[in-house]
């Protein structure tokens, strides 16, 4: 006799995939941390996208080929996005997005500047996890670009971790997590945890967002 042992639940949301009985992988985890100053969105006259779409301005710009959110959920076409915002209450701007250094920034040319973890998923998306950690002081921006655009190319890259800004355990976990009941009923569940030993503000704000087309 074959092998009877039944499958798993994942096993069948696969087999249904495949013969295209229900799109299971039709939402998941698609949607970018960062689209801002690439070759995708370069607006500029004389081709020089690093400095004509800094980081700052993704804030601003509505996206023509893409989209971008923390952590975020989408369908495959990217048209309709979900992710979080969050705010410490010191920082100059919502937290959106992925910081990182332009092409001319690093040191080692292009390097996202976070600490961010993917914790879990499933290969249908049914269930997702990650992991955020934001400061509860203000993001010093200025100075991983200052300090990384001074460091040669035969210095080590200069990290978030090394400014100091996780000091005393001062910043949140955001935990997000993505569970399917079928193929078009996403649960969204966002936990934060203070890990700091004291009481500290945060704003969090889950958005939906439609694709440019």
């Amino acid at each position: 006799m074959g092998n009877t042992k039944p499958g798993t639940a994942e096993d069948e949301r696969l087999a249904q995939n495949k013969a295209r009985t229900t799109n299971w992988q039709r939402w998941g985890t698609y949607l970018p941390e960062r689209q801002w100053g690439t070759v995708r969105e370069d607006y500029s006259y004389n081709g020089d996208v690093w400095n004509s779409f800094p980081y700052e301005m993704g804030q601003y710009r509505a996206y023509r080929w893409g989209e971008d959110g923390l952590l975020g959920w989408t369908d495959r076409q990217c048209r309709l996005c979900f992710s979080t915002v969050l705010w410490n209450g010191q920082d100059r701007t919502l937290k959106e997005r992925l910081f990182g250094l332009g092409n001319p920034e690093g040191n080692h040319g292009e390097d996202v500047k976070e600490q961010f973890y993917y914790l879990d998923s499933l290969p249908t998306h049914s269930y997702c996890k990650g992991l955020y950690k934001y400061p509860q002081k203000a993001f010093p921006y200025d100075q991983l670009r200052k300090e990384n655009k001074r460091r040669g190319y035969d210095q080590p890259e200069y990290e978030l971790l090394d400014t100091g800004i996780f000091d005393n355990n001062r910043y949140f976990d955001i935990f997000i997590e993505y569970a399917k009941s079928d193929a078009e009923d996403t649960l969204i569940r966002i936990t934060a945890h203070n890990r700091g030993p004291d009481a500290a503000p945060l704003t969090l704000l889950p958005q939906l967002t439609l694709r440019n087309n």
